[in-house]
C-alpha cells in the first residue's frame, strides 16, 4: 500500500478552480497567466488571447505570461474524450477549460439533434459534463483552471438568490461548485473617473457563491492564476 501526506497530495495534484465572470469580465484573459496553460474550448471568442491584446495587459516578454497558448476546439464529448487524452499526452502545466457554458451549450445542441425528447438531451448532458468535470479536475500533476458563465441562481439549501456559474439546466449550476475546492468570481470594479481594476473573489458573501478551502488566498486577490497557485501551494 502507498501512503503519501497531504502537503505531497497538494503538490502531486496540483490545484482545481472554478472561476466564473460576467461576459468581457476577463475569465479567458487568465489563462495566459496560469503556467504553460492549453486551452480546451468551443468559444470563437479568443481574440483576448492574441499576442498583441496579452503585451498591451502584461506587457511584453513578463515572467509567468503565456502569450502563444494551444487550443484544442471541441464540438462534441467525443472531442472532449480526445482532448483529455492529448493533454493526458502531453507536457502542459495547466489545462483550462474556457468556458464549461459554452461547452455544454455546444454539445447540449449536439444532443437533442439525436433525440426527439429534450428533456433526455438535458439529462444526458448533465451526466456528461459532470463525468467530464470530473476527469478533468482529477488529472493528477496539473493544474486544472475552468471558466464558467455568471448568472444569479437559487441556493437548493437556504434558497437565498446569489451570482453563481452559469450552466444549461438548473441543477448542473448547482451542483457544479460542490466538485471543486477552490471557486472564484472574477469582479470588475470602477473608480469614479470610470478606470476599472479586477479581482478575484474567493471568499462567499451575500451576494456571490466563492471558496477557498485551502486557507491560503486573502478574500480579494489579483487576477493571476500562476500567484494564487503558488500561495495555495505554499511554494
Amino acid at each position: 500500500m502507498k501512503y503519501t501526506t497531504t502537503a505531497e497530495s497538494g503538490l502531486s495534484d496540483g490545484v482545481k478552480v472554478l472561476t466564473y465572470a460576467e461576459a468581457g469580465g476577463g475569465k479567458t484573459m487568465l489563462c495566459a497567466t496560469a503556467p504553460s496553460p492549453v486551452i480546451i474550448s468551443a468559444e470563437s471568442g479568443l481574440l483576448s488571447l492574441q499576442r498583441k491584446n496579452i503585451e498591451r495587459v502584461y506587457g511584453v516578454g513578463t515572467p509567468g505570461i503565456a502569450y502563444d497558448i494551444p487550443v484544442i476546439v471541441v464540438e462534441t464529448f467525443d472531442d472532449l474524450d480526445h482532448a483529455y487524452n492529448a493533454v493526458l499526452s502531453g507536457s502542459f502545466g495547466t489545462v483550462c477549460l474556457d468556458s464549461l457554458s459554452e461547452i455544454a451549450e455546444v454539445c447540449l445542441a449536439n444532443e437533442k439533434k439525436a433525440t426527439k425528447d429534450p428533456r433526455k438531451a438535458y439529462g444526458e448532458t448533465q451526466d456528461k459534463m459532470l463525468h467530464t468535470v470530473r476527469k478533468f479536475r482529477d488529472i493528477r500533476g496539473m493544474h486544472v483552471y475552468m471558466t464558467a458563465k455568471m448568472e444569479y441562481v437559487k441556493d437548493d439549501v437556504t434558497g437565498a438568490m446569489r451570482w453563481g456559474p452559469s450552466m444549461p439546466g438548473t441543477k448542473l449550476s448547482q451542483m457544479l461548485p460542490y466538485y471543486f475546492d477552490e471557486v472564484w468570481r472574477l469582479v470588475v470594479v470602477r473608480d469614479k473617473e470610470g478606470r476599472s481594476a479586477r479581482y478575484l473573489q474567493t471568499q462567499p458573501d451575500q451576494s456571490s457563491t466563492a471558496k477557498d478551502r485551502s486557507g491560503s488566498l486573502e478574500m480579494w486577490e489579483l487576477p493571476y492564476l500562476g500567484s494564487c497557485f503558488t500561495k495555495i501551494l505554499g511554494v
